[in-house]
């Protein structure tokens, strides 16, 4: 759909000034003098307003004889990783205790400068330090399922005991022969057409859904940390697999509830006001004088709100459908642009 409403045009015009990351995905900007279309933080010179266009779709773009930017590339970094770095991942994967060369990548027609570049911007780590944790984890479900410590470690490609036994620590917190009872967090990425996102699970269920911009984030990573007593690496579970399963279906239109098991670790009052948020229906919402009431405790509006404020699994837990009692868009972490889209998402799939 092409944008129209001039308060709407003139809010698009500064996130692109801005490079804002939480309108990726809101909005795909048409330049005239161009006839190529970019995505909101796109580095390229900024043109003047009268030469712009906005449109909810890259599709929409598409079709209105837009090509895609060649410095942003819009409908490769507004939903996935490039194919480059796809690849990689995959690689790393299908070879969970060998570690991917530089040589491996370029034997595979894959830019490792590309994936390397990445990788820092996307995760804050490097593409080896990324392997490193997928062979990790790899190794700690092995001696959780009683394998000893030397054929883990020489199975996952290490060369000496006591790397391997230096790296586990380091990344899980014990020493391999004492992280039987040892709890982990996994972490991995997910794109959606609003940005890509962090999904984080235990063995138990995923504990963290975030969009990647999300203010406070390393905040609430180290709060998990705590409450969890575990670390953070970057791996891959049943619980992240049916995670992006449902997220992708609920995006498409297709799903409106969740079936993945979730961890909460909260106060038994925040997990209460989670619990009611689940009951929010798809296509509806509350507010937070109705969530207070629906928890017997009318008096708790604010400490409900404080609890929204907390919850870390967005769109499963879905604190979006909470809005203020005039009906005005109250404050989300993902971003309000972001809240608007989820609900008008559900309310045109609602009936489907």
């Amino acid at each position: 759909m092409l944008i129209t409403g001039n308060k709407k045009i003139e809010t698009f015009y500064k996130a692109l000034l801005d490079r804002k990351q939480s309108y990726v995905g809101i909005f795909f900007v048409g330049v005239k003098t161009t006839s190529v279309f970019c995505i909101a933080t796109c580095r390229a010179r900024k043109p003047k307003l009268e030469n712009v266009e906005f449109y909810t779709t890259f599709k929409e773009a598409l079709n209105n004889g837009y090509r895609p930017c060649k410095i942003c590339k819009p409908t490769e970094n507004a939903n996935q990783a490039p194919e480059q770095v796809e690849k990689a991942i995959k690689l790393v994967k299908e070879n969970l205790k060998e570690k991917i060369t530089d040589y491996q990548l370029r034997q595979m027609e894959i830019s490792a400068e590309i994936v390397r570049r990445w990788f820092k911007k996307n995760y804050g780590m490097t593409f080896q330090a990324y392997q490193r944790m997928y062979r990790i984890n790899n190794a700690f479900l092995e001696l959780k399922n009683g394998k000893n410590a030397t054929n883990t470690a020489f199975d996952t490609g290490y060369e000496s005991l006591s790397g391997f036994g230096y790296t586990f620590k380091k990344l899980v917190g014990k020493s391999p022969t004492n992280s039987k009872n040892k709890n982990i967090i996994l972490i991995n990425r997910l794109t959606t057409p609003l940005g890509p996102m962090f999904v984080c699970a235990t063995e138990k269920g995923v504990c963290l859904l975030e969009f990647v911009d999300r203010r406070m984030l390393e905040t609430e990573f180290k709060d998990l940390q705590k409450r969890l007593t575990a670390n953070i690496i970057a791996g891959e579970n049943e619980h992240i697999k049916q995670t992006k399963k449902e997220i992708t279906e609920y995006f498409e239109g297709t799903r409106k509830t969740f079936g993945v098991k979730l961890e909460t670790p909260g106060t038994d009052f925040q997990n209460l006001v989670w619990d009611y948020l689940q009951k929010i229906e798809y296509g509806k919402t509350s507010t937070y004088q109705q969530q207070a009431g629906n928890i017997n405790n009318p008096k708790a509006v604010r400490a409900v709100a404080l609890a929204n404020g907390f919850n870390r699994i967005s769109i499963i837990i879905p604190c979006h459908r909470v809005i203020g009692k005039d009906g005005k868009l109250t404050g989300y972490g993902g971003g309000l642009e972001r809240k608007k889209w989820l609900l008008e998402h559900e309310y045109k799939n609602a009936s489907t």
